[in-house]
């Protein structure tokens, strides 16, 4: 089979780690730029081919403004098509002459189509088919040309390393992730595998063991930072598959069920190679798009970077104060879990006389003789949790986003509360949808934690910038009525 053979030829060519590395290309963007290569080449040959030609047969070299427009049309035109048929995938850049009649053919049609719009503009506009001809001679000479170019580097990227996919956590039944090595991966998906966790099916898809084979699969997840998982299963086996998207909704990577063997041997390796990424089947969206965290993101850096810099003789006043009042640190760290359950430490300042970190940790509750005089202050107005700004800033939380709890309150809610974990599909904030409806403070009774998940899984389904924004405003009311202590 193919895929044998292409693992044999490819295999060294996309480990993860290479000991030289000088910069990283994604996979995707490697198209990108042969696309942007095609667009240059075809204006390129249409403005000096016309140029050519004017000059060898009348001795003068004409305006190029037309032929200019006509070459930057004709190039769009030509790399959208191009590119909606697959013709900038990897695997196409990798091997040119398998589809030099496709690329010839989608050339030649676009051609016709921008050469026939011009004859319906020629009253208005004279276009000499003199100009025409060479410059389209020019453009295929030029377009196999930057083909060969684009092969050699991408070629080369792959050995040194420098072309980077998306890191994946892999999970499937044996027999199908024999059949897809690491090459296969990254040259027909563009995946680059962390981690690969074999399902032990042996016992039954809904066995103890394939659920500790996908809870490992989480953790690895989380160790080594990776974008989604990707699911090598028979697409028969839908009992297996409905365990695997049971478990995996625990985190909020993506989830991506890969073409099984049989469906990969009947469309044949031209169809991967040129369609690739459309074959897989989504199981899970992220809760936010790359440009929905983007402007989250840049939220929270534009205001806690201002709030640090406008309350610094706050924080540092209320530190001092702190000290002198009782004795221990002026700030209060304590591990919590954030975005898809990794451990971070928060800040805080301190505002009891224990400072616990372990298996038990009681909540504080109103009238708590553990808090200090200032500390009831500071809870009362919520300034304990001004330091968080710098959690904030690091990226360790946000704003806005489901609180976080302490690591013990965690391991106790999580399995009491159903769809508990999916509070870490997003970042953990200072303030939340659940704080400004009412729920801060303690949560003595499991209702009232509960009532909070909801409120917390709404804002995960519900996000908007507005709604962040508006739930800042509201916060600020929140605090002035003292709710906390």
């Amino acid at each position: 089979m193919y895929f044998n053979r292409l693992s044999q030829i490819a295999e060294s060519q996309v480990q993860a780690e290479r000991s030289v590395r000088r910069f990283d290309v994604s996979y995707k963007n490697i198209e990108t730029i042969a696309g942007v290569l095609d667009i240059l080449v075809i204006v390129f040959a249409s403005v000096f081919g016309g140029g050519l030609y004017q000059y060898i047969w009348f001795g003068e070299i004409a305006s190029a403004d037309v032929n200019l427009a006509v070459g930057v049309a004709n190039s769009l035109l030509y790399v959208y098509v191009a590119g909606s048929r697959g013709l900038y995938r990897l695997p196409v850049l990798l091997e040119p002459s398998r589809y030099l009649a496709r690329i010839f053919v989608t050339w030649a049609i676009v051609g016709l189509f921008v050469t026939s719009f011009l004859f319906f503009l020629k009253g208005e506009t004279e276009f000499s088919h003199g100009a025409m001809i060479t410059s389209a001679i020019l453009q295929i000479i030029l377009l196999l040309l930057a083909r060969w170019i684009a092969e050699k580097t991408s070629r080369s990227m792959m050995a040194t390393g420098s072309l980077a996919g998306r890191r994946v956590v892999t999970i499937g039944e044996p027999e199908e992730l024999l059949r897809l090595s690491t090459a296969v991966l990254f040259r027909y998906f563009g995946l680059n595998e962390a981690a690969r966790v074999s399902l032990a099916v042996n016992q039954g898809p809904t066995s103890n063991d394939v659920l500790v084979d996908l809870d490992r699969a989480l953790h690895e997840a989380r160790e080594y930072g990776v974008e989604e998982f990707v699911v090598a299963l028979r697409w028969s086996s839908k009992e297996l598959l409905d365990t695997v998207r049971a478990r995996l909704r625990a985190s909020p990577l993506p989830v991506r069920l890969l073409p099984d063997h049989t469906i990969r041997s009947v469309l044949g390796r031209r169809a991967l190679s040129t369609r690739g990424p459309g074959l897989t089947v989504e199981l899970q969206r992220a809760p936010l798009t790359p440009v929905e965290r983007g402007f989250k993101r840049a939220l929270d850096i534009v205001v806690s970077s201002t709030a640090i810099l406008l309350l610094a003789p706050l924080l540092v006043a209320t530190a001092v104060v702190i000290k002198l009042d009782s004795p221990g640190p002026a700030i209060f760290r304590q591990r919590r879990n954030g975005f898809n359950t990794k451990p971070f430490i928060i800040l805080k300042f301190r505002t009891m006389t224990v400072q616990e970190d372990g298996p038990n940790i009681t909540q504080a509750r109103r009238g708590d003789h553990r808090v200090t005089r200032v500390g009831q202050f500071l809870r009362r107005s919520s300034m304990d949790e001004l330091p968080q700004l710098f959690n904030v800033l690091w990226g360790d939380m946000s704003l806005v986003g489901p609180r976080p709890h302490a690591l013990a309150h965690d391991n106790e809610y999580k399995a009491l509360i159903a769809k508990y974990a999916f509070r870490h599909h997003v970042k953990p904030g200072i303030t939340g949808w659940a704080q400004v409806n009412g729920l801060r403070g303690e949560t003595g009774r499991l209702e009232q934690m509960i009532e909070r998940v909801k409120l917390d899984l709404w804002y995960v389904n519900h996000w908007s910038f507005s709604l962040d924004v508006n739930i800042l405003l509201r916060t600020c009311f929140e605090v002035v009525r003292h709710r906390a202590y």
